[in-house]
């Protein structure tokens, strides 16, 4: 079987250098709030292109942290809007209402499948206060366009960078091209811990600050607390690894470019659309295909022996969590959920792998 993410053979690829972190870490005594985080911090906030890095547990969680500062700070409050592509993962949706934000759903582009700026304008009323790009798949959402009606209408730029490490709109990285940017370390990302870890980048001080008081319980100096807020740390363990994945990320996400050039040239069957692009800044963190019958595909790949994953299944507005929105409709969030279709690709996908992938796509019928 050809597995969608082995992630005991990716961790494998760094297996000695990990063991090593982790040794150290276990041996140090300390495991919170101590110098692998600082470095880590230090280290991706260099990355990143920011003044400023707060890590925190899990990448809702940074979405959280972010929207909830700026209601701290009194730049956003209850029941304010904020644009936010129709087909993201649910993760996006639920650190706006969880805030009690109004996500206002906007569809994407088909050919992107990222959210489309056309309809970004149209969408905003007196009650906009932020536009939430989500880097889909790997790509940059980013458009000057986007950028543009920010800016005329004051609007905070939000991203949502769980997807995306690495990527860049030109030579700025995506996660320092807004005001302020989530990233997920979930295992299964490009950049991923052992377990979960999140974090928020910005160049703004004050929302820095905030942050990393809401994520300290809300206080800044030890039982003094100024604001309500939640424990959300990465854990010394965590940081370490990403230590060590860090100095890789670039080179892994070279790979996955290599892997995704060889799928769109190479696949050839009518019935399959390969909407990645040829952007050389893709991390193709996610290789999506359409096709009108997917289910049928999958089965196909899986007696083949190939393993792929949808995402996703069901979209947020149909999902039973957001009930009073399912009688909306949503056209082209709706065709995607219904067609997409991820393949395999890794670091560790090797090239006969690969090859058999591909051949397998251009025998469907």
């Amino acid at each position: 079987m050809i597995n969608y993410l082995p992630l005991q053979q990716i961790t494998a690829l760094h297996a000695s250098e990990i063991s090593a972190a982790v040794d150290r870490v276990v041996r140090s005594g300390w495991y919170l709030q101590g110098k692998e985080v600082r470095q880590f911090e230090t280290g991706y906030g260099r990355f990143i292109g920011t003044r400023h890095c707060v890590s925190c547990g899990n990448g809702l969680d940074a979405l959280w942290l972010i929207l909830r500062a700026y209601m701290e700070m009194g730049i956003m409050k209850e029941g304010d809007e904020v644009i936010v592509p129709a087909n993201t993962y649910i993760a996006t949706i639920l650190a706006i209402t969880e805030n009690r934000l109004v996500p206002v759903l906007v569809e994407p582009d088909i050919r992107t499948l990222e959210i489309d700026g056309r309809l970004i304008e149209p969408a905003i009323t007196s009650r906009t206060r932020a536009v939430m790009l989500v880097h889909l798949y790997g790509r940059c959402a980013y458009t000057e366009q986007i950028g543009s009606i920010c800016r005329q209408h004051g609007l905070l730029l939000l991203e949502d960078n769980a997807q995306a490490h690495g990527c860049r709109f030109r030579s700025r990285r995506t996660g320092s091209l807004g005001n302020a940017a989530a990233h997920s370390f979930y295992p299964g990302k490009n950049l991923g811990a052992l377990g979960d870890a999140g974090a928020v980048t910005t160049d703004d001080d004050c929302l820095a600050n905030t942050i990393r008081t809401l994520a300290n319980y809300g206080s800044s100096r030890k039982y003094v607390f100024t604001c309500k807020g939640k424990n959300s740390r990465m854990d010394e363990l965590q940081a370490a690894v990403l230590n060590v994945k860090l100095r890789y990320l670039d080179e892994e996400n070279r790979r996955r470019r290599a892997i995704a050039s060889l799928y769109r040239t190479t696949v050839h069957n009518p019935l399959i659309t390969i909407t990645a692009d040829a952007d050389r800044d893709n991390v193709c963190h996610i290789f999506p295909i359409l096709c009108p019958t997917r289910d049928r595909l999958q089965q196909y790949l899986h007696e083949q022996g190939i393993e792929t994953v949808i995402h996703y299944p069901i979209p947020p507005h149909q999902q039973q969590a957001y009930h009073e929105w399912n009688a909306r409709h949503y056209p082209i969030t709706e065709t995607i959920h219904q067609q997409e279709l991820s393949l395999p690709c890794h670091p560790a996908l090797t090239p006969s792998a690969c090859q058999q992938i591909i051949d397998t796509l251009n025998s469907y019928r």
